[in-house]
């Protein structure tokens, strides 16, 4: 394998067990990352805080093994954990866009390593327009909320306004209709 082609794999390292993420997602993660990434990025301005979309391991059990994920959005504060394509600290936000292939993931082992890491708040998307937000309390996360996107302004349970900001975070906000803009 050429070294361009390395670079380009995507992967992650849990228990031993390295997981190919390649090839990449369905085209509509790209875009909620990427909407997400831009309001964070844009509410992160002038802040030592960094926002990062698919491009940086989480090394979650550091001191035990050199076990990793690959988070699609992650913001951390604390930039001395951050060495090369890696970062071993305490990030303050994750997100993960779930696929068929990580869903359960996703809702389970990333999930619960992200929790006994001590990250305050995650999101697991979906593109089919499902956003669940949990929020650490006393150790153990907690389903603070959970969305299904309705946005058709003529439904009853329309909430495509509903304005969602970061626990961490309050001045970040974004709609349910910014999350999943140009989705369909």
């Amino acid at each position: 394998m050429g070294l361009a082609q390395k670079e380009r794999r995507k992967d992650e390292k849990v228990n031993g067990i390295v997981y190919d993420m390649s090839p990449s997602p369905n085209f509509k993660h790209g875009i909620i990352n990427g909407n997400i990434y831009a309001k964070i990025k844009n509410g992160l301005k002038d802040s030592l805080c960094l926002v990062f979309m698919e491009n940086l391991d989480f090394h979650f059990h550091h001191e035990v093994n050199d076990d990793y994920y690959c988070p699609d959005l992650m913001i951390i504060c604390d930039r001395k954990y951050l060495k090369g394509g890696s970062y071993s600290g305490v990030p303050r936000f994750i997100a993960e866009t779930s696929s068929p292939s990580t869903a359960k993931r996703d809702q389970t082992e990333k999930k619960d390593a992200y929790e006994q890491s001590g990250v305050e708040e995650y999101w697991i998307i979906s593109p089919n327009g499902n956003l669940e937000i949990y929020y650490l309390t006393d150790g153990k996360y907690m389903l603070e909320q959970k969305y299904i996107l309705q946005n058709d302004a003529e439904e009853e349970d329309y909430n495509a306004e509903t304005e969602i900001c970061l626990r961490a975070f309050p001045h970040i906000k974004m709609t349910l209709a910014d999350i999943f803009e140009n989705v369909d």
